[in-house]
């Protein structure tokens, strides 16, 4: 009897997007990490998952929400596809405290997440021929995810030396009439930095030159904590439509609720008019839902999570930035050019012909996590090759340790003088 002929076969696409992973670039780190050879216990500063840490545990008022939002069984059936109406409403109510107009229910759209909004975004915009703008460095589940779409990436650079600021000019030469919007992410995501209101205004008017849209990604709003306030993009929607990404994870510290929201911020109706907003809504429809549970719980968690639980949380992570902006120039052959001003997360310069053996940031990375069991992230992922992002959202003994660390593995990898 002959072999038998299947008509399936292994997607050999899906293995290049996951490649582009945070979850599969990590898992190939970590498994160079053996505690017991090493004699460590592992350091992992390579996410901005912080809630395995105490002081940086959730308030008890946002757990209350949710266990109450389960024994009520009010929240046992499905949702409507963009979400249910109390916690649109009080999404809506939330982020038009910082705008100078009123977004309504109809403006907010509920999401697994900020990688599930970043899925239905450019699910939505992708049609063939049309490219989008893409930050570099990025977080790479653009990356991942735009290659189930048939938008064209190009990508213009953040400006190190004017603390990654967007390269407008760049973006100009990068657009053309099938150019359909401009990605930021803000506070940043790679890079730590905080855009200024006057750097957005430019930003706003860029995009209107260009006729594009604005997708601000500000999973990490409100956590900020130097001079620059944070400022959402929303506030130039009269200028350019813009689409915000907002999410629970980070400023609440719960990252496994996967609870998320899309809300369009676009007081002149463009997004409205072009039919935008109403392909969100379709697309929503067809797609996942966060649990009925959790948005049932938005309202409490937004109107009862003290003031003091976000400040103290600043404050933990604009301790843990400034002292790892100071120890780390005790490393040699890495700089870190700009000081963290929000978001978890800074980025690393290496100087790798001043190392012996070690090719890129890749290598960097795969084998200070064998010998010193720390993980961190390679720049190659995020766009922006022998560079490394780092994560300070840890206790302060364990971010004193971890640089210790790399300070051992940097001398004892450097080229002899």
């Amino acid at each position: 009897m002959g072999k038998q002929e299947w008509g399936f076969k292994e997607n050999h696409e899906l293995h290049a997007a996951a490649a582009f992973t945070i979850r599969n670039i990590l898992e190939s780190i970590m498994e160079n990490i053996d505690e017991k050879r090493s004699g460590k216990p592992k350091i992992h500063l390579g996410h901005g998952d912080p809630s395995v840490y105490d002081c940086f545990r959730t308030s008890t008022s946002v757990e209350d929400a949710l266990v109450e939002s389960i024994r009520s069984a009010k929240f046992n059936c499905y949702p409507a596809g963009v979400g249910i109406d109390p916690a649109r409403s009080a999404i809506a109510e939330y982020l038009s405290k910082d705008l100078p107009y009123k977004i309504e229910n109809d403006d907010v759209f509920l999401t697994a997440g900020g990688n599930h909004a970043i899925e239905i975004l450019l699910t939505v915009l992708g049609r063939p021929g049309a490219n989008i703008l893409f930050p570099r460095p990025n977080y790479p589940v653009y990356e991942a995810r735009v290659r189930f779409s048939p938008l064209e990436v190009r990508h213009f650079d953040l400006l190190p030396e004017k603390g990654w600021e967007i390269d407008l000019d760049g973006v100009k030469a990068l657009a053309d009439s099938d150019t359909v919007a401009i990605v930021l992410i803000n506070p940043g995501n790679p890079c730590g930095n905080v855009l200024t209101f006057e750097h957005m205004k430019k930003i706003a008017e860029t995009a209107r030159e260009l006729g594009i849209l604005i997708i601000s990604d500000e999973v990490y709003a409100h956590q900020v904590f130097a001079d620059k306030p944070f400022i959402p993009m929303g506030v130039f929607g009269d200028i350019a439509p813009v689409l915000t990404i907002g999410s629970l994870s980070k400023r609440w510290v719960v990252p496994g609720w996967r609870f998320g929201w899309i809300a369009i911020t676009d007081p002149t109706g463009i997004l409205h008019q072009t039919g935008v907003a109403g392909s969100l809504k379709s697309c929503l429809t067809i797609s996942a839902d966060p649990p009925t549970v959790i948005q049932g719980a938005i309202p409490a968690v937004i109107k009862n999570t003290p003031e003091s639980f976000f400040l103290n949380i600043n404050k933990i992570l604009k301790e843990a930035a400034e002292m790892f902006f100071e120890k780390i120039k005790e490393v040699p052959n890495v700089t870190c050019t700009h000081k963290p001003e929000g978001s978890m997360f800074t980025m690393v310069k290496l100087n790798i012909p001043a190392f012996e053996d070690i090719v890129d940031d890749t290598d960097f990375c795969t084998k200070l996590a064998k010998e010193e069991c720390m993980v961190i992230f390679p720049g190659e992922a995020v766009c922006l090759k022998n560079w490394v992002r780092v994560s300070f959202a840890a206790e302060p003994k364990v971010l004193e340790d971890a640089i210790e660390r790399m300070k051992a593995f940097c001398l004892r990898h450097a080229k002899p003088m």
